[in-house]
């Protein structure tokens, strides 16, 4: 008899730090590093499979994430960006299965590569005004959008919050309140597109013990980081995740 869930030793050699990754950027640097992790385990299966093993994962990783941060949320901020980023989610609902996964995360990854090259060539200023709320909002609409076709939310949403330059434990929070949402508001959706099976279902349950793992890291580093070096390891993963996400979308 089949088992249940996946067994392929090439699928976990990608899952296992997909997951770790997952679970630091969910509790320890925002979106940064977040949006590599479907990619990468996209290496041994297809985006819409590898979205959906990562739902059960993910919301236990929200769940610690928001208990851990709990005192440290922007609600002002975080009432702007929720029904926006469900907008986005509802898009993603009805053109889901009308879309090429791999050409979405190849513009997200443009994207992300020109703000971090607008960011890099004109670095804020302490009098910098803050990001309009126009493109805040259209940035969350599209964060919404890509964080329900390959949990790549992260990216459109980071252009916005991270000129703010917010405390790093609040910018965190902040996203972690945003992502818990966003993240919960999919579970029916992709139900009803058939990706919820049972097969997926196992695997996921094969590699939950890994969330807390990468979310203690996390929130360990998130405590202690300074900021400066909190908003360079942001652009790191920026960086990495647009480059990945370009490759895979136009090259790969």
């Amino acid at each position: 008899m089949a088992l249940p869930f996946i067994t392929d030793w090439q699928f976990y050699a990608a899952a296992i730090p997909a997951v770790l990754l997952m679970g630091i950027s969910k509790s320890g640097f925002g979106s940064g590093f977040g949006s590599l992790a479907v990619p990468l385990m996209a290496m041994a299966i297809t985006v819409p499979q590898a979205a959906a093993i990562f739902m059960p994962i993910l919301f236990v990783m929200d769940v610690l994430g928001v208990a851990a941060f709990r005192r440290h949320f922007d609600f002002q901020l975080i009432r702007f960006l929720i029904p926006l980023g469900l907008v986005g989610t509802v898009i993603g609902t009805l053109s889901f299965r009308l879309l090429d996964a791999r050409l979405v995360a190849g513009i997200v990854g443009i994207f992300t590569l020109l703000f971090l090259a607008q960011r890099l060539a004109f670095p804020p200023r302490a009098a910098s005004p803050h990001p309009p709320k126009w493109a805040g909002a259209l940035l969350t609409v599209t964060s919404g959008f890509t964080s329900f076709v390959s949990h790549a939310g992260g990216p459109p949403i980071s252009a916005y919050i991270v000129p703010m330059r917010l405390a790093p434990i609040v910018y965190t929070a902040t996203m972690a309140a945003f992502f818990f949402v966003i993240n919960l508001s999919k579970w029916v959706p992709y139900a009803w597109l058939g990706l919820l099976d049972l097969r997926n279902l196992a695997t996921s349950l094969v590699l939950l013990p890994l969330a807390p793992l990468g979310v203690w890291v996390g929130v360990r580093l998130a405590h202690r980081i300074q900021p400066q070096l909190f908003y360079r390891l942001v652009y790191i993963g920026m960086l990495l995740t647009g480059i990945k996400l370009v490759w895979d979308g136009f090259f790969a």
